[in-house]
């Protein structure tokens, strides 16, 4: 209104009152961008939201939360890794406990009850075990603490609270699988970590992993058509996996040249175990969930379900690295 006064209302105006019909035009102008702004803002989330849903309908996952998940999982492992590794013993305590209470959570959907407190409590005190007292005293740790888990199981048995469960051998099986899941593999990748130039060697993995990961869901996503596996997992496809073989050479070829100082015929050693390891293990654990009957391990980490869930890879290929790098060590 303030800029459609005639010139003789704008001369008998006082100076506080042009001020005043200046700050008001101004105050327009502003709230007029501010709804405009927000009117785009508004349309690029709707069509982001709506390419997400779409991309989600096909591969099965959050977009916008796997990638803020992976951008801060990303940053603790730099950290951990690059600046202070007694750090990832940390990380590595708080992740795979984490993971143990998500499995023996999951295991009891089917029935199969594995004390939770008991399990752990072994995982975390392995994980420190196996980066200062090395990976045979971590395996009789979490060898004398399953023996407790499978006791305690066998003395409360009989309590009326077990009676619907699954059979007791079923159960003691499923304390067993949890530890040599979560806590041995976890425990010989915290003791890689522990050597000398271990660190290098499991973020090179690590690497080589989310970038498997990463050209798999791509190039699924873009020219999948031919499914792996459908009755374990349905997004997954060759077009994917074919993919994930071309990065894994690619990003192991700059990990084994740039970070491990080996040379480059190296590469496929180095990269093709991984990316078998890495497969089967998404495939397991996509088996496993199968059987056990949930979707996801927890709903605890956007875009992926649960901290297991981003795991399934990472823990069996630790074990392929550790023989990997035991070897080279070997004979180098």
């Amino acid at each position: 209104m303030s800029n459609n006064i005639t010139p003789e209302e704008r001369e008998r105006r006082t100076p506080t009152e042009e001020i005043q019909a200046q700050i008001r035009s101004a105050r327009a102008d502003i709230e007029r961008q501010f709804e405009n702004t927000k009117a785009q803002f508004e349309n690029t989330r709707v069509q982001f939201e709506a390419a997400n849903e779409k991309i989600q309908k096909r591969t099965g996952r959050n977009l916008l939360g796997a990638i803020a998940a992976g951008i801060i999982f990303g940053a603790f492992v730099l950290v951990s890794l690059l600046i202070f590794k007694w750090l990832f013993v940390i990380f590595a305590v708080v992740v795979l406990g984490i993971c143990t209470l998500e499995l023996a959570n999951a295991m009891r959907v089917r029935g199969w009850y594995v004390p939770r407190i008991l399990s752990v409590a072994v995982t975390v005190v392995a994980m420190p075990v196996a980066f200062f007292g090395g990976l045979v005293i971590a395996g009789i740790v979490i060898a004398l603490g399953t023996v407790i888990i499978l006791i305690t199981q066998i003395v409360t048995s009989d309590r009326a609270a077990y009676v619907d469960k699954a059979p007791l051998r079923q159960r003691m099986f499923a304390a067993i699988f949890v530890q040599a899941y979560v806590s041995v593999l976890g425990a010989v990748c915290v003791n890689i970590v522990a050597n000398d130039d271990g660190q290098w060697w499991v973020l090179g993995f690590l690497i080589v992993v989310v970038s498997i990961d990463t050209g798999a869901y791509a190039t699924g996503l873009l020219f999948g058509k031919h499914l792996m596996a459908p009755s374990i997992s349905p997004k997954k496809t060759w077009e994917g996996f074919a993919g994930a073989g071309v990065i894994s050479l690619i990003s192991g070829g700059l990990v084994v040249t740039l970070m491990l100082g080996l040379p480059l015929w190296f590469t496929p050693i180095f990269s093709i175990p991984i990316l078998f390891s890495a497969v089967w293990g998404d495939l397991g654990e996509s088996q496993l969930k199968r059987v056990i009957g949930v979707k996801d391990m927890s709903n605890w980490l956007a875009g992926h379900g649960g901290f297991l869930d981003r795991l399934d890879s990472i823990l069996p290929t630790a074990l392929v690295v550790y023989i990997i790098y035991v070897v080279v060590h070997q004979f180098a």
